[in-house]
């Protein structure tokens, strides 16, 4: 066959394309299909011991049997009666095997200022409650700190707080595979860049391989959103500290308190909320950096515990909704809710996304949607964070769609499956 092009002319395109096909390759690598929690959980650094999830998951259900049961109350909190008999039983189990998914050991507000013996005291001892709880399996999957923010004034009270709780870790005998650390209050670009100077410093000092200690950092500030410039820092991140961001979490209260937003106002669904988390998603669409949404604080306790139930469940539907997989939770009756909005999430949306798949690997179509390469990405990734959180088996899976876990991982992350 006869083409107009010469191999020149195609080597010239080539040529003018490597910059943007290195930049692809580097810095928009997609998730890594590993396991993302779907909560993190912070608890007071000084109220922290190894039996805390065996304690919160006992609560959690101390809480919601006095509720009638967990199929009461995700009735009770809107949940259709069939999913509600579906998910009630695996909530149960969760709860009991694994109530939290993600724990941060809080130096930060929930905290607060104390003389720093006490914070240098508490971080070492933070370290080695950390190390217990691994040593007998009571620590969740993901576990690690919150530390002070990089601002002037509590710049080196938080770096040392850092310093000690990693050097005693080590000593401990080593780092959690899933250790999480937490950069809050960020304002800056610089202050991102310092802090992987600090991370690559310890790296070096302890003897750990590079890049080793990643970090996650809170969205709170409107100055990291949008910056002077009229640019927005936010989108920078990726590219200032390559391979160190391992998520962005949105910080609720902070972020609304900065724009002036009224207490009884302040909510993950405020608008100026969703642009802000709008914003961040677009910053690292592609680039494998997570993203969380943040906290209510409307707690489920007392005369108000059911319409903070609602609230929560709400909540947490609506962040998956708009694909914010991950969020907090401050205290244990937060638990059912959390797990119970995210099962029914997952269980609703399993029949068809895994017909579909099954359509797909048999190379048929069936009804009135003929699924792209991408849309079945996102419906491998929809079922493979259901079958890792629980909601859904992995013997479901390969019943009804023939694919195991590796299988769904190919298709949600087919260029990391490649590389």
């Amino acid at each position: 066959m006869r083409t107009a092009l010469s191999d020149v002319a195609l080597a010239a395109v080539d040529a003018r394309l490597l910059p943007t096909d290195r930049l692809l390759a580097s810095a928009y690598p997609g998730d890594d299909g590993s396991r993302q929690p779907v909560h993190t959980v912070y608890v007071p650094a000084d109220r922290f011991t190894p039996e805390l999830p065996v304690e919160w998951g006992r609560a959690a259900l101390a809480a919601a049997a006095e509720a009638g049961g967990l199929e009461a109350l995700a009735v009770a909190v809107g949940l259709d009666e069939g999913i509600a008999a579906a998910v009630a039983p695996r909530v149960r189990e969760k709860l009991e095997r694994e109530p939290i998914e993600d724990l941060r050991v809080d130096f930060e507000d929930g905290y607060g200022v104390r003389d720093d013996a006490v914070e240098d005291a508490d971080a070492v001892r933070a370290a080695k409650r950390v190390a217990a709880a691994v040593g007998a399996r009571f620590a969740p999957p993901f576990i690690g700190i919150r530390f002070k923010s990089l601002e002037a004034a509590t710049r080196v009270r938080g770096i040392r707080t850092l310093d000690l709780f990693v050097t005693a870790l080590v000593e401990q005998g080593g780092l959690p595979d899933g250790l999480a650390l937490t950069l809050p209050k960020v304002s800056t670009v610089a202050q991102v860049e310092a802090m992987a100077d600090v991370a690559a410093g310890l790296e070096r000092a302890l003897g750990l391989p590079d890049g080793r200690l990643r970090f996650e950092v809170q969205v709170e500030t409107p100055q990291l959103v949008l910056g002077g410039s009229g640019t927005s820092p936010v989108a920078e991140l990726p590219f200032a500290a390559p391979g160190r961001i391992s998520g962005l979490h949105y910080g609720t209260y902070d972020y609304s308190a900065s724009l002036g937003i009224a207490g009884p106002y302040q909510s993950l669904e405020h608008p100026a909320a969703d642009l802000a988390k709008g914003i961040m998603q677009l910053a690292v669409a592609g680039t494998g950096i997570r993203l969380s949404d943040g906290s209510t604080n409307r707690l489920p306790v007392g005369d108000g515990a059911l319409e903070a139930w609602r609230l929560h469940a709400r909540l947490v539907r609506r962040s998956l909704e708009r694909g914010f997989f991950q969020g907090w939770d401050l205290h244990p009756h937060q638990l059912p809710t959390r797990y119970l909005a995210t099962y029914a999430f997952y269980r609703e949306g399993y029949p068809e996304a895994s017909a579909r798949l099954r359509d797909y690997r048999a190379l048929v179509a069936t009804g009135a949607v003929l699924d792209e390469p991408a849309t079945i990405r996102a419906l491998a990734g929809f079922v493979l964070r259901g079958v890792r959180c629980g909601a859904i088996t992995p013997a479901e899976v390969v019943a009804d769609t023939r694919i195991g876990e590796a299988g769904l991982v190919a298709l949600a992350h087919p260029r990391r499956a490649t590389t």
